[in-house]
């Protein structure tokens, strides 16, 4: 019975974890660290920007992905009716390893997703101190989607819903062959008390903080004056002949290249 469950939990973790939207924000990461690399070494900012790339870095080089889909490849796609048929099970040892990932998977998450959040508030605050406007303005954006990306796609829950199935195949399997792989460590029967927070209230702490936090928008609107409400039609069509004519009537000399860098 647990066999089919095992393996639709492990099809879902595996295209919420290779997800293009991940994946993409992972990309511009790096390549705003690349840009900034020698400019801010010593940015608040900057630094838990690497926080969050290191996160990042370590999940994917841990292949979690890669170890899921084996597990899944392992399991056979048709069950026999029969009660007392014989069916081949992934081994222990398999499961033990998958188990370890997935746990090492969501402390890596949940501290991405603390990383994320520091990250952000740091940013905004460097902003509404008008300091290094244009990375702070890019890392805020991207840390605000690069969270509410591991959250829409439930990435830390469903890998959370995988280790309980994996907790229960574990056990079904020790007791029908004992072939411990993994020796010093016991699997925890619930994961909340080793991961060591409540998860649910922990994202929405992480929320909370970063919904409420001061918006930077006094110099915003020194930079983007809003035009006011009262300003008739009639104006508009002014102002928009005055500077159409002002560009027919300026003078470009001629020839132009602009393939060539101007001095």
């Amino acid at each position: 019975r647990w066999l089919p469950v095992l393996r639709r939990r492990c099809g879902m973790v595996g295209k919420r974890l290779s997800g293009r939207g991940l994946a993409a924000e992972g990309r511009v990461l790096r390549a705003v660290l690349y840009v900034y690399h020698s400019r801010l070494l010593r940015h608040r900012p900057y630094l838990a920007l690497q926080q969050v790339e290191q996160c990042l870095k370590r999940l994917w080089k841990m292949n979690l992905v890669g170890c899921i889909e084996t597990l899944a490849g392992l399991i056979p796609k048709k069950n026999t009716p029969q009660a007392h048929a014989e069916c081949l099970v992934p081994s222990q040892p398999m499961l033990e390893t998958v188990a370890l990932k997935v746990l090492g998977g969501c402390k890596l998450i949940l501290r991405l997703l603390d990383c994320c959040c520091k990250a952000f508030l740091l940013s905004v605050q460097h902003l509404c101190s008008e300091e290094f406007i244009l990375l702070n303005t890019v890392a805020s954006g991207l840390l605000s989607r690069l969270w509410f990306v591991i959250q829409h796609r439930c990435v830390l829950q469903s890998l959370i819903s995988l280790y309980g199935v994996l907790s229960t195949s574990l056990h079904l399997v020790s007791e029908t062959q004992q072939m411990p792989y993994i020796k010093g460590f016991t699997f925890p029967s619930d994961i909340s008390n080793f991961l060591g927070v409540n998860v649910s209230s922990e994202v929405k702490k992480q929320k909370a903080r970063m919904l409420t936090t001061k918006k930077p928008t006094s110099w915003l609107k020194k930079l983007f004056p809003t035009m006011p409400e009262a300003v008739s039609e009639v104006g508009k069509k002014r102002r928009f002949a005055t500077c159409t004519s002002a560009l027919k009537n300026r003078s470009i000399p001629c020839p132009v290249d602009i393939g060539e860098p101007v001095l």
